[in-house]
């Protein structure tokens, strides 16, 4: 091998330690950009035909995505997935699912009983060590920040929504609702229920259906060999 060479094969080796390492956010992501990418150009075409129908004037792509309809639909549906998270996170805390893959098993001793006594070790996290408060606060921030995402993504949905509620209204002659008004509107809680309901079931499927089907290699799934009573991955 040339020396020309080595340093394209230590790069091209350095690239795929690194998406080994980093695989399933990167192909997460991918997948996000390709999906809300796909959402952004189809809600467009669907608000261009309906403005040519109407002989309106039309709107432009960059136009749309700013839009309050677009904007309200994404956040929409971010919400209820944070939402989905943030509950999972807490319940599975404290709510046991006997067999499930998802569940921790009720019958093991708390594994962070101690955690002052966890927080000594050489490699535990360094925020462990600064004390009470601090420890307290990482032992609940996944749980904290899921649920801070959500209450971000309702009150843009919140209020992108009351944006395109305002701007229909006005096109009708009618009087825009206020953002503090539109909160007790009926359609800013079906928007979100209709997407919240789907969280909770899609779930509860994973939970029990854990209990009794397998994903060779999964860590969401047991050991394909395990028996169904085993609690936990």
């Amino acid at each position: 091998m040339t020396e020309r060479n080595r340093p394209t094969r230590f790069r091209y080796t350095g690239l795929a330690r690194a998406f080994k390492a980093n695989g399933l956010t990167i192909v997460l992501l991918l997948l996000f950009a390709v999906s809300i990418g796909g959402q952004l150009i189809a809600g467009w075409r669907v608000t261009l035909e309906d403005q040519l129908r109407h002989g309106a004037p039309t709107i432009g792509l960059a136009a749309y995505a700013a839009s309050p309809e677009f904007v309200a639909a994404v956040f929409e549906n971010w919400e209820s997935e944070f939402l989905q998270m943030s509950t999972y996170v807490v319940l599975t805390a404290m709510l046991f699912q006997r067999g499930s893959a998802e569940s921790k098993d009720p019958d093991s001793p708390p594994r962070d009983e101690d955690i002052v006594r966890q927080a000594l070790q050489p490699d535990a996290p360094r925020i462990l060590r600064k004390g009470r408060f601090w420890r307290a606060l990482y032992a609940r921030s996944l749980g904290l920040a899921l649920a801070g995402l959500f209450a971000v993504s309702f009150a843009i949905h919140w209020l992108a929504s009351a944006r395109a509620a305002g701007q229909e209204a006005l096109e009708h002659g009618e009087a825009a609702p206020t953002a503090l008004s539109y909160l007790a509107d009926p359609q800013l809680w079906f928007e979100s229920f209709q997407n919240w309901q789907s969280e909770f079931l899609s779930t509860a499927v994973l939970v029990v259906f854990s209990i009794f089907l397998r994903q060779k290699e999964s860590p969401e799934s047991k050991a394909v060999a395990a028996p169904h009573h085993e609690t936990g991955s």
